[in-house]
């Protein structure tokens, strides 16, 4: 048997069990890929993390990153996700961890450097650099009309749609409100094989706004349904926004509302065409996790 550090993080809420919860096992360069897999199946969780120790070679020889994370969801592993690179980088500063940086993370993952900011006194103390996009554009029409199929709407509801792939290969759809995001019922049972982002505005007169907008995210193809609060799906969707001059400055998105969570995602541009995605973390659970010896 060995022992690991593991924390539970609660991400993008300050309520206690109303964010989206990653399991983070820190220390873990003994670990299997194998092993890795099976303890996010295990976990059951939309993403369970691994800190290990950087290659250095990520962004070219020599680059200092502090860890290298890796990323399981019950069905795979992704390259990036959102809430676990906040999550992860709670854990391991909460365990001791110490960047090269004062104010900056550098975690090394299979898309590459990504940067967390980390700066105390802030309303979101840790927040990411948003990975650049690796494909953009619109959905084709047979994309479209899957995605429609799925979310049981009609092509002409939708006010405007693009892929937003950073990791997970994000179809994005905006709707006519934020009320229009919140009655969805999808059904996956013909199309369970696309990730789909579905959001729209709050209007300035809408009673009680709890944000400027309401997201949700869906993937079936990882064994989830609907993700409670999504990291990389905001940051890629902050990034059309910014890009295509809808927002020009920092908002603030709710999602996981149809869950009974409190997801609040802060997304700020950053001047140059990127964003910064931010918001609370909370451990929840702390202690070790007791792992068998890899069978041959």
């Amino acid at each position: 048997m060995t022992h690991h550090r593991f924390a539970q993080v609660d991400v993008f809420s300050r309520e206690p069990f109303r964010g989206n919860p990653v399991a983070v096992i820190l220390d873990a360069d003994d670990l299997t890929e194998e092993q890795m897999r099976r303890i996010a199946r295990w976990t059951n969780l939309s993403e369970t993390t691994f800190v290990l120790s950087p290659t250095g070679d990520a962004g070219g020889a020599g680059t200092p990153a502090d860890y290298r994370l890796r990323i399981f969801t019950p069905g795979g592993e992704l390259p990036f996700a959102g809430h676990p690179t906040l999550g992860s980088a709670h854990a391991w500063l909460e365990n001791g961890g110490t960047p090269r940086r004062s104010d900056v993370i550098v975690q090394e993952c299979a898309a590459g450097l990504v940067e967390v900011h980390h700066e105390p006194g802030a309303a979101a103390p840790l927040s990411f650099t948003a990975p650049p996009t690796t494909r953009s554009g619109p959905l084709s029409d047979d994309d479209l009309a899957r995605a429609c199929t799925a979310l049981r709407i009609d092509p002409s509801d939708v006010v405007a749609h693009q892929w937003v792939v950073n990791g997970p290969q994000w179809a994005a759809v905006q709707l006519g409100s934020a009320r229009d995001v919140l009655d969805l019922e999808p059904d996956f049972s013909v199309v369970d094989d696309m990730d789909i982002g579905v959001f729209g505005f709050y209007g300035d007169a809408d009673p009680d706004r709890p944000a400027d907008l309401e997201i949700r995210a869906f993937t079936p193809s990882d064994g989830i349904g609907e993700d409670p609060v999504t990291g990389s799906l905001n940051a890629s969707v902050g990034q059309w926004l910014v890009r295509t001059g809808v927002v020009d400055g920092p908002y603030t998105a709710a999602q996981g509302t149809v869950l009974g969570r409190t997801g609040r995602v802060r997304v700020t541009p950053t001047g140059d065409g990127g964003v910064r995605v931010g918001g609370a973390t909370t451990t929840l659970f702390s202690g070790s996790a007791v792992l068998p010896e890899p069978t041959n």
